[in-house]
């Protein structure tokens, strides 16, 4: 008995902190420097062609917490033409992103598809420009529904129907990068998801702004750091900043750890081979909307198509 008032309890708070009557949903990825280009068109590209895939399970154990998985393909033109150094030489990326979000009564489908192209500034910085089209399909089981959701006068007309909600928007971002760092502005729908179909069961989607930074370096042959930070701000909901820092160790073991300001720390190991890179992530709370008992698991891969995880240059860096 204690534990399902528990698990309704804290299913509401999930529910309430993700949907908030305008079922606005903010999707974390505590590993975020590994899927750069899903926030910004423009960093489409940077590491390469690849094939990524991530799956994240928050606050597990808890009915109704969300899930989240994830899978893009990369292709840098400069790489296919055989380019000596695509990430500085090469000039046009396009990815493809499809990621599926579940949460309460609501299943969330999106694919985005992006353009980056690049402009040499200088021997070793490049300027970056990138656009996406993004597309959205929103089902919502309406059997599923909270009580506080059907109390919702939005909401509560779907009680015990399924109905679907299509969006379509774009995303545009600009970076700058360089071997060792990068600075990034991106926005996502930048129509503020006007664009629909279906059933209107959730007040659009407001336009979110995204800014990336990274530092990397070589400290030896064995040691190498990487620092990365996020920052998103949208209409509707608290800010957004996080940060990792990771330690790459003989170019084969990563540990690291993050921390999103006011809401969670994480913990975090992987291992790179001749092409692929594989992560785990152990994201517990720490304070604010999220102080909840229940942690999180997330899960990364990355395949390399063309490249090899070894060293060009003693100084290089092999992750983000």
């Amino acid at each position: 008995m204690k534990k399902n008032i528990r698990n309704i309890a804290v299913a509401f708070l999930v529910l309430s902190s993700l949907f908030a009557a305008k079922a606005q949903s903010r999707k974390y990825i505590s590993n975020f420097s590994h899927f750069q280009s899903y926030y910004n068109p423009a960093l489409t590209g940077y590491e390469g062609s690849a094939i990524r895939g991530f799956v994240r399970n928050q606050w597990s154990g808890f009915e109704g917490a969300p899930k989240t998985y994830f899978i893009s393909t990369e292709l840098d033109f400069g790489e296919l033409s055989g380019e000596a150094d695509p990430a500085l030489m090469g000039k046009n990326a396009v990815s493809a992103n499809l990621l599926y979000d579940t949460y309460g009564a609501f299943r969330e489908t999106e694919l985005l598809v992006s353009y980056a192209s690049r402009v040499r500034l200088t021997e070793k910085h490049n300027l970056r420009l990138g656009a996406g089209l993004n597309y959205q399909s929103i089902r919502l089981d309406g059997n599923s529904l909270t009580t506080e959701e059907q109390n919702d006068p939005t909401l509560g007309q779907y009680i015990g129907q399924f109905s679907n909600m299509n969006v379509i928007d774009f995303n545009l971002g600009i970076a700058l990068t360089h071997a060792k760092y990068y600075v990034s502005y991106g926005m996502h729908r930048v129509a503020g998801g006007k664009i629909t179909s279906g059933d209107e069961f959730m007040d659009g989607y407001p336009t979110a702004i995204m800014v990336q930074a990274g530092y990397r370096e070589a400290i030896s042959q064995n040691l190498a750091v990487i620092f990365n930070t996020f920052y998103r701000s949208q209409k509707d909901l608290k800010d957004n900043l996080e940060f990792n820092l990771k330690a790459l160790l003989m170019d084969r073991v990563w540990v690291g750890a993050g921390h999103r300001i006011n809401y969670a720390t994480n913990a975090q190991l992987g291992i790179l081979t001749k092409r692929l890179r594989i992560g785990y992530l152990y994201e517990f709370s720490t304070g604010g909307g999220y102080n909840l008992p229940g942690n999180t698991h997330e899960f990364t891969a990355v395949f390399n198509l063309f490249r090899d995880n070894t060293r060009r240059t003693d100084n290089e860096v092999l992750i983000w």
